[in-house]
């Protein structure tokens, strides 16, 4: 079953009351302002022959625009980018488009995906039919679709560890600000790669500010996509950076493995990815039973057992017992 199924059939519904104006509105946000009308033509109208995929929060074209005036321009001239069109059936509203205006125009980080501009319309940001995001294009897709999709060539091992501490670097930058931010949705999905296969972070309509002086969560509706979320945050909707951590462990288990986080046409002890991959992965001799064959045996045993002891680690049910991803990245580094 693919992942972007699985993220539809289970994404929680829209928090539409969660940020509060005083945090997140649109005149913080540094983003360039993009006339809907040049977002339009750069899509050719959203032809469907530019749709690179679907999300909680609409449909992403492929475009053109003129890096200097963000206007318009022909296919293969100008700069490639992605738009995120809202779809107003869609899981995810107007306070995850400004949540991700607000935290991509802020934050910069050569492992965070790139904000181009936003749609404005007369000046107007919350115009709803026309709120769109427009960000780099990332020729190599997401990692979900390179590990599960057969359109694609198998990731190598070597690959799988670079884009895997590129997003530990990603979340340990996040987890290490001042004021921390959580990313709160992280999957694969949401992990981008360039054409050197360089992962980048995206989509953060769920992020959150972390918690500060003596408080030692967040209290928050429960969001993100059934299997990635750390198990105390369902059950209580408190939310830490012990959360994100939680979701990487379960990335690492679909990099080692190459089945997604759930997948209802396998047996029923193995469709939860989690709970079947947990009992081999501090046994170096089971650990081979549950690697993707599609590396055809391709890799370092010694540094195989160290992402399924680091990813043993992240999804441990008790988060006092999780590393930090500042832990975690030191461990992928020295691969």
């Amino acid at each position: 079953m693919h992942l972007n199924y699985i993220n539809s059939l289970y994404m929680k519904t829209s928090e539409a009351s969660r940020i509060s104006t005083e945090t997140i509105n649109a005149e913080s946000s540094s983003s360039q302002p993009i006339e809907f009308e040049e977002i339009k033509k750069a899509t050719k109208n959203f032809q469907p022959d530019l749709l690179l995929g679907n999300g909680g929060f609409g449909h992403v074209y492929k475009g053109w625009i003129h890096e200097y005036n963000l206007k318009a321009a022909k296919p293969g001239f100008g700069m490639a980018v992605a738009v995120k069109k809202w779809n107003p059936h869609g899981l995810q509203g107007r306070q995850e488009w400004m949540n991700e205006l607000y935290y991509l125009s802020k934050l910069h980080h050569p492992n965070l995906v790139k904000l181009i501009g936003h749609c404005s319309e007369e000046g107007n940001l919350l115009v709803e039919h026309n709120m769109l995001v427009v960000y780099e294009f990332m020729p190599n897709g997401s990692l979900d679709n390179r590990l599960f999709s057969r359109r694609y060539q198998s990731l190598s091992w070597a690959t799988r560890i670079k884009v895997a501490t590129g997003a530990a670097r990603a979340l340990s930058f996040l987890h290490g600000l001042e004021k921390q931010v959580i990313h709160r949705g992280f999957n694969s999905g949401d992990i981008l790669l360039d054409g050197e296969f360089n992962a980048k972070l995206s989509d953060f309509g769920l992020a959150r500010n972390g918690p500060t002086g003596d408080m030692t969560h967040v209290s928050t509706r429960v969001m993100g996509t059934y299997g990635y979320e750390a198990p105390e945050y369902v059950a209580t909707g408190h939310l830490t950076t012990k959360c994100d951590v939680y979701s990487f462990g379960v990335v690492l288990l679909e990099s080692l493995t190459g089945r997604s986080v759930l997948d209802m046409l396998k047996a029923r002890h193995e469709w939860n990815l989690v709970n079947w991959a947990q009992q081999y992965l501090l046994h170096k001799i089971k650990l081979k039973r549950i690697m993707d064959t599609k590396l055809e045996g391709q890799y370092p045993e010694n540094g195989v057992y160290t992402v399924a002891t680091v990813a043993c680690k992240c999804i441990r049910q008790d988060p006092r017992k999780r590393p930090t991803m500042a832990e975690v990245l030191v461990a992928l580094e020295q691969l």
